[in-house]
């Protein structure tokens, strides 16, 4: 699943004790993955994990077995009000780890590697290949690998989560995909060319898994987009709510688990 909450401005709250969010919830069978672009969420679980992650934040948070969280705007953020924008994706997990121990990974900005693009073609050099400046364009590698460098996410099956900003209209950058894998594009702020098509702000484009080499190209001066990867898992889903697991059973066992308290335990 793929959760994109758009730029939207929130007004101060002068209660304190009134909350925006979603209160306490189960999972069970994937991860959660958030990332805070504008404004700050508070996360609390049933491993006693707290914290509060901020722009260019991620917060990756395994289910596992079993989890119960609560997700709202942080105190101050609430308080001052401003833009809040984050999006939130469910990765789903293999079935010999869908029920291993739950984990929780706070990954801040400052730790997650910027990396220059590969530029070649476009009108700037055609049929040529060099690296560009940050100025013109960088990768923020959350999980996976680009170019050498690798995120700080640590995943159970191969995924690449890049954060990309192209800042250069006049070069065509290119990123290498690894073979079979799902990709998906998502442009969060202004318009790109993928493989010569145009994609604008909230459009997203779904790429063959035989494809090696995305060429992109800013068409609006900060383009800012994902770009999502994983190896298929190939393996039966079976969904409900919060639940995602391999058999009606498995779903079945969930819910009980959590209506008697025992939450995987």
């Amino acid at each position: 699943m793929f959760d994109y909450a758009s730029p939207r401005y929130f007004e101060p709250i002068s209660n304190v004790n009134e909350k925006r969010g979603v209160g306490q919830h189960p999972h069970r069978g994937f991860e959660t993955v958030t990332l805070a672009f504008q404004g700050e969420v508070e996360h609390s679980d049933s491993e006693g994990n707290q914290d509060v992650i901020g722009p260019g934040d991620v917060q990756w948070m395994t289910a596992a077995r079993g989890i119960v969280h609560e997700e709202f705007h942080s105190t101050k953020f609430s308080e001052r009000g401003g833009v809040f924008e984050m999006c939130q994706l469910w990765v789903n997990l293999p079935a010999e780890d869908k029920m291993s121990m739950p984990r929780y990974q706070p990954i801040l900005d400052g730790n997650i590697p910027k990396v220059e693009l590969i530029s070649g073609g476009g009108s700037a050099g055609e049929g040529s290949c060099s690296i560009a400046r940050l100025e013109d364009g960088y990768n923020r590698v959350i999980a996976g690998t680009f170019r050498n460098t690798t995120g700080p996410a640590k995943t159970f099956t191969p995924v690449n989560l890049w954060d990309v900003v192209l800042l250069n209209r006049n070069l065509q950058f290119q990123f290498d995909i690894t073979e079979g894998h799902t990709t998906l594009v998502f442009v969060r702020r202004g318009a790109v060319t993928v493989q010569g098509k145009q994609l604008n702000t909230a459009d997203v484009a779904i790429m063959s898994a035989e494809g090696l080499t995305l060429m992109l190209q800013a068409t609006k001066e900060e383009t800012a987009l994902l770009i999502l990867s994983g190896e298929p898992i190939n393996e039966s889903i079976a969904a409900r709510g919060p639940f995602v697991m391999n058999t009606q059973k498995e779903l079945q066992e969930a819910v009980r688990d959590y209506q008697l308290g025992q939450n995987g335990f």
